[in-house]
């Protein structure tokens, strides 16, 4: 069984998908970096999170 997100990972992630659905894809080390420009994140397990 997999692990269970935290509902602000999974909405901070819906919200970025709904108004920036050309800058992210499959790819989990480029959507790391796309997370660079939306949110300041001091974080490096909630980035990973939500780029998961």
């Amino acid at each position: 069984m997999g692990s269970v997100r935290v509902d602000l990972i999974k909405r901070v992630a819906e919200r970025l998908l709904e108004e920036h659905p050309e800058s992210f894809s499959k790819d989990f080390e480029a959507n790391k970096k796309a997370l660079e420009n939306f949110l300041d994140l001091r974080s490096k397990r909630l980035r990973n999170l939500i780029a998961g």
